[in-house]
């Protein structure tokens, strides 16, 4: 292929439509990320990712080094079903609640959502350039929370352990594997959370039926655990937890199949709030 016969590839390339519409969803992402600095829409949430590390730096500062501390393979498991119970079921959760079902009916509320409509973009476009700014919002606040309620979780034992459990055992791989699962719920519910504010004018009652299906995802038959974001989080989390009481056993989902499977889900679910853009209308009256 000969320059100038690249050059009309290359331009040709540019005005492929989905290089436009990847430009107007990163403007969208930019300009939401800027909107949600300067207001206080992300309060709820760090106050929600406040919560599991005062917890922990509460701990640390009461307990001393050395004193009454579990071995380190002890207060993985701890963690552990700190992470599942705790910070994936409730924070992360919540989390997801209070950013992406706030995108659209946030908008509806101060009466700015016809503005958006008024611009030349595609709709899906929109909830796109939203959705990923919800997603750096919550990813990074509650994987920082995560982070930090990790090392704090292991600071009691000692600084020079801690530094070894890190550097010289399986500690980093851990808390980069929990930092991911995180991210990951926050993929996964924010597409839920995100087509519910659409859909719904209350989201409240979808979201306790939604919280209801995942809490039960332990006494579900294997076929529907795997229809739910929770079964696929657990399954990448790095330490197993031991299973106690009524629970239906089910193979965790390895890697290969967890990470697109919630991938797919997140794709599908986008696809069906895409669908629900185009029928939406504005009337703020009815707000």
């Amino acid at each position: 292929m000969n320059q100038d016969s690249a050059s009309s590839a290359l331009k040709d390339w540019r005005r492929w439509p989905w290089t436009l519409w990847g430009r107007q969803a990163l403007a969208v992402m930019g300009l939401e990320l800027k909107k949600s600095l300067r207001g206080r829409r992300h309060w709820s949430v760090l106050l929600l990712a406040a919560a599991p590390v005062s917890l922990f730096a509460l701990r640390a500062a009461v307990e001393l080094p050395g004193e009454a501390v579990q071995a380190l393979g002890g207060l993985a498991v701890v963690y552990a079903v700190v992470f599942r119970t705790f910070m994936l079921r409730l924070v992360v959760f919540f989390g997801c609640v209070a950013v992406f079902a706030n995108l659209f009916r946030g908008e509806l509320q101060e009466k700015t959502l016809h503005y958006y409509f008024l611009a030349p973009i595609r709709r899906e476009v929109l909830g796109i350039g939203k959705y990923l700014a919800g997603l750096v919002s919550a990813g990074f606040i509650l994987g920082s929370a995560t982070a930090a309620s990790f090392l704090l979780h292991y600071l009691p034992a000692g600084s020079s352990q801690l530094a070894d459990f890190l550097f010289d055992g399986p500690g980093l791989g851990h808390l980069l594997a929990y930092v991911a699962v995180t991210f990951l719920g926050c993929l996964g519910y924010g597409s839920v959370f995100l087509l519910m504010g659409l859909v719904f004018r209350n989201p409240i009652i979808p979201t306790i039926v939604v919280l209801g299906w995942e809490s039960i995802n332990f006494l579900l038959p294997p076929a529907l655990k795997k229809i739910s974001v929770i079964y696929y989080l657990e399954s990448l989390c790095p330490v197993a937890v031991p299973q106690r009481g009524i629970t239906i056993l089910a193979d965790p989902a390895p890697l290969w199949l967890a990470v697109p499977g919630l991938l797919l889900l997140t794709a599908v679910v986008l696809f069906l709030a895409g669908l629900r853009l185009r029928r939406l209308e504005v009337s703020y009256s009815t707000e």
